[in-house]
């Protein structure tokens, strides 16, 4: 199996109107459209996937100011830095060659450069390089390195600019030791109970706490030992920042959780039974989804609820609404208090770990298309009607499938999701998103 790459990580840092969100869009190209059925992420999106020379990693916008005053843009560009220099393995500090070298890039350079992270200075905006070379030479002065030119609206020089991002990765970093133990992650809002959880789960397993301070994964992880069997906790809860601003906030501990579930096999979405689930618990669990990650979501404080026969059964309800794109996740209701169901939080993590590496074999695999096929008819187009010739299973973490078909236009998304729930009534798969990938086969 070798080693485990993590994925490296990209944060972009500069004033307002640098053009970060055109750099993003560049890069990012087409990858935004597929995030329709999850909400919240498209809007504010806060990370992309960017494959570059089949490197692939997670590039991260790291605030949104949009405030009047100097100082408060100092401020908040200082709150970006410090968020990009916790989590970031290159940063990406990007300035205005029309504005030309402002005060507040200079005292943010100097915090950058004492991190003494890699850091690439992008000029951005050098429409063309003839004309605007002398004022990009203005940026020497920050004391960052050489200016890296490019124009995010136009593409240009930007394929320099991911080469020397590229440099900038250290492979040995990247590498995680050989590990074979499930990692989980524990995310959710602020004061759900994470902590709580985590320590009642751990108990007197604990077996040691790998916290090194100011790494990248700055995600706390404790190893656990439970009925022989070993894991890694991954806890975001963490690093309570002194803040005034409630939405840096809220964006920091996103992009934290981006990197705690980066690294899982398995989330463990944690609601507050009194709260319900809130959009900021839809945009976390879309995280996971997208990632194809296993995932279970725990309401905690369940002692807290004044319960008759149908409470649980509405709360379901609820979470399932809310969360549609996920029908796949397993729901438990616990108290990290009292400790009830705490201990059969660990059968479901043990379920949904061997349901998100589930291999099943191509036979078995094409007898269950052929019989869906057959009960339903596959949908047809001026004439001509979609066949489905094989299918089969080319990979886990989570379970991704390839569907061979004369016609991929004709392969609608629910006749997908019919053949997904066929799948799903023969295997379970409870807790795991499954891919499938659509192959056309020309007619013989």
């Amino acid at each position: 199996m070798g080693k485990k790459k993590r994925k490296p990580v990209v944060a972009v840092v500069g004033r307002p109107n640098v053009g970060k969100s055109t750099l993003f869009n560049a890069l990012a190209g087409e990858m935004i459209s597929i995030v329709k059925d999850t909400p919240g992420i498209t809007r504010d999106r806060i990370y992309a996937d960017v494959t570059w020379l089949n490197t692939s990693f997670t590039l991260i916008d790291t605030g949104g100011i949009e405030p009047d005053s100097k100082d408060i843009i100092l401020s908040q560009m200082r709150e970006q830095a410090q968020i990009a220099i916790d989590t970031a393995d290159v940063i990406l500090f990007m300035v205005d060659v029309k504005q030309g070298l402002v005060d507040a890039d200079a005292k943010v350079a100097d915090m950058l450069r004492r991190s003494h992270k890699p850091v690439l200075l992008i000029v951005n905006k050098v429409d063309d390089f003839n004309k605007f070379m002398a004022d990009v030479y203005e940026f020497y002065n920050l004391g960052i390195g050489d200016p890296v030119p490019i124009s995010a609206a136009n593409r240009l020089g930007i394929g320099d600019m991911l080469d020397q991002v590229l440099d900038h990765f250290n492979q040995e970093d990247l590498e995680e030791e050989e590990d074979e133990r499930p990692r989980i992650a524990i995310v959710g809002k602020p004061n759900v109970g994470k902590s709580s959880i985590i320590n009642k789960l751990i108990g007197e397993n604990r077996v040691i706490v790998s916290d090194i301070a100011g790494t990248t994964r700055d995600a706390i992880d404790t190893e656990v030992v439970h009925n022989q069997k070993e894991y890694v906790f991954i806890d975001t809860a963490g690093l309570r920042r002194k803040n005034k601003i409630k939405e840096e906030l809220e964006r920091y501990m996103i992009v934290r959780t981006v990197m705690a579930v980066e690294r899982a096999d398995v989330v463990v979405l944690v609601i507050d039974a009194d709260e319900g689930v809130t959009e900021q618990d839809a945009k976390i669990a879309g995280i996971a989804h997208e990632r194809g990650k296993g995932v279970i979501i725990a309401v905690n404080k369940w002692d807290l609820i004044e319960k008759d026969d149908k409470t649980i059964y509405r709360f379901t309800e609820k979470v399932r609404n809310v969360l549609s794109y996920m029908p796949y996740a397993e729901l438990i209701f616990i108290s990290a208090k009292t400790g009830q169901r705490l201990p059969k939080l660990y059968d479901l993590i043990d379920t949904v770990i061997e349901n998100h590496a589930l291999r099943i074999g191509t036979g078995v695999l094409n007898e269950i298309m052929t019989e869906a096929v057959a009960l339903q008819q596959p949908p047809s187009d001026k004439g001509k009607r979609l066949r489905l010739y094989y299918i089969t299973q080319v990979s886990v973490k989570p379970p991704t499938f390839v569907i061979f078909v004369n016609d991929k236009e004709l392969m609608h998304f629910s006749y997908t999701r019919y053949i997904e729930n066929r799948i799903r009534e023969a295997f379970g798969f409870r807790g795991t998103p499954l891919k499938f990938i659509i192959r056309e086969r020309k007619e013989k």
